[in-house]
């Protein structure tokens, strides 16, 4: 019997996803992230000019961090490092596959939102982190569960840490060294259609990818930072400029591709036709879904990196969470999206894509050989830094749980599961990643409902004495 017919595979997937999913994380950012918007003062739009103003314009400013912490931007890019990735390409893909195109205006409204829960979760995290045994800043959901709420919620911080941790080897390992793999793969067979080595292939990427992982991983979150701050924004600008060369080589395309997505958000048979089978309830959760798997706003893991960060005040470190969420979805899923739907290239509505679609996509103006060649080195540099990203996420919740030995275990593991990854299925990867998503936001969304006065708090205090030295 294959996995895949195991009972507790099925409920994984099915009933356990549905409930963490439909049930729970849906009602919880749409619900919380309104709630969030107005007790800020819509603080991801108000100041969303600010917040640009104080991230961008100040990221590249050289900076010096003391012991036990990281600067600003090696922090956002640690947490940029597990959110720019596979969630991006195959992730944006795979929303508009199964949810249509108008999965992209749900994916949107849920990256509105999405802004201020993750300034929300960024802002908690700086205000009650604490330092280790060796002197390091911690934070994240676990930490501000039992230092904001209080110690009779610390079954909620245990529970959060066990489901990131669990999580970490679905969305921040398996499901990104399985796309290192596929679109490899790809790009080697359209090089050569013969070639028949493919399983050797997988082995010799997994083996690398983990080699490569525990050099960086092992030297702890520093090294990590001085890895991601350079990594990020360079592939990150380099797939942006590869996509915009599609998009404006038909440029007319543009407003219909918005047409598109705009006419398919409330009614996707209309503008899909029955046939496709894509309904209004596919077409909202599978752009939550995908929006929560590339920002992972609410998830509750970017708050564990931002927390180690050298800043002034919570709120300082705070908007790069609305930042974050921007350029992750709002720019690169955007741009994503808009390249497959303009490309004009075939899409199989109901069928998860690997990154075939968004390679097909870039072969209508790149050769076919060159776009598959280009996929898989950004698929290869923007999941890798993920796994980084993930890999402290992990180990900071095993330290949480068991200490800092264990953590030194838990990175072992991780580094094997890598491998693992590389020789899995991909719906295999990707359904049990689905489900660990949605468990995880659950206590983290508990906890963000319960200290939400505090965010409120700090948000007037801050942005008061903002306003008033800018007024003088």
């Amino acid at each position: 019997m294959s996995i895949y017919d195991s009972a507790i595979y099925k409920f994984l997937t099915g009933p356990l996803n549905d409930i963490a999913w439909l049930y729970i994380l849906l009602p919880c950012v749409f619900i919380g992230g309104v709630f969030l918007t107005i007790g800020s003062g819509a603080v991801q739009f108000r100041r969303f000019g600010f917040a640009m103003k104080n991230t961008v314009g100040k990221m590249f400013k050289k900076t010096k961090a003391e012991k036990g912490a990281v600067t600003p931007l090696q922090a956002v890019t640690t947490a940029l490092a597990a959110t720019v990735g596979t969630g991006n390409i195959v992730g944006t893909s795979q929303a508009i596959a199964m949810g249509g195109y108008g999965a992209v205006f749900w994916l949107w409204i849920a990256a509105l939102l999405g802004m201020v829960i993750k300034y929300s979760e960024v802002t908690l995290s700086i205000r009650y982190r604490q330092r280790d045994e060796d002197g390091d800043w911690v934070g994240g959901p676990m930490y501000y569960i039992e230092n904001g709420m209080g110690p009779r919620w610390k079954w909620l911080a245990v529970a959060f840490s066990m489901l990131a941790a669990l999580a970490s080897f679905g969305i921040g390992n398996m499901s990104q060294s399985n796309s290192i793999v596929g679109s490899l793969n790809g790009a080697v067979t359209a090089m050569n259609p013969d070639f028949a080595g493919q399983t050797v292939l997988n082995w010799v990427i997994g083996l690398t990818l983990a080699a490569l992982t525990a050099l960086v991983l092992f030297g702890g979150i520093k090294r990590i930072g001085a890895v991601t701050e350079k990594l990020i924004p360079f592939m990150s600008v380099l797939y942006i400029l590869v996509s915009l060369i599609v998009i404006v080589g038909d440029w007319k395309g543009i407003v219909p591709a918005f047409g598109k997505i705009f006419g398919a958000a409330f009614t996707p048979r209309a503008v899909l036709g029955g046939a496709s089978g894509i309904t209004l309830r596919q077409a909202v959760v599978w752009g939550l879904r995908r929006s929560a798997f590339s920002n992972e706003a609410g998830l509750g893991s970017a708050p564990i990196a931002h927390a180690a960060a050298q800043c002034k005040s919570p709120v300082d470190q705070g908007i790069y969470g609305i930042f974050e969420v921007f350029m992750d979805t709002i720019v690169i899923c955007t741009l994503t999206a808009l390249t497959i739907i303009i490309s004009g290239v075939g899409i199989e509505f109901g069928v998860k894509p690997g990154s075939e679609l968004i390679s097909s996509a870039f072969g209508t103006v790149l050769s076919d050989k060159v776009a598959a060649v280009f996929v898989a080195v950004a698929l290869a540099l923007f999941a890798y830094s993920t796994i980084l990203g993930w890999s402290l996420y992990g180990s900071r919740c095993i330290q949480h749980l068991f200490g800092l030995k264990a953590a030194k275990v838990y990175q072992i593991i991780f580094v094997i599961m890598i491998v693992v990854g590389s020789v899995s299925s991909l719906d295999f990867v990707w359904n049990i990643a689905d489900t660990l998503n949605g468990l995880m936001a659950i206590p983290n969304f508990i906890a963000l409902f319960a200290l939400s006065p505090v965010v409120f708090k700090l948000t007037r205090e801050y942005f008061a004495r903002y306003d008033a030295q800018k007024n003088k």
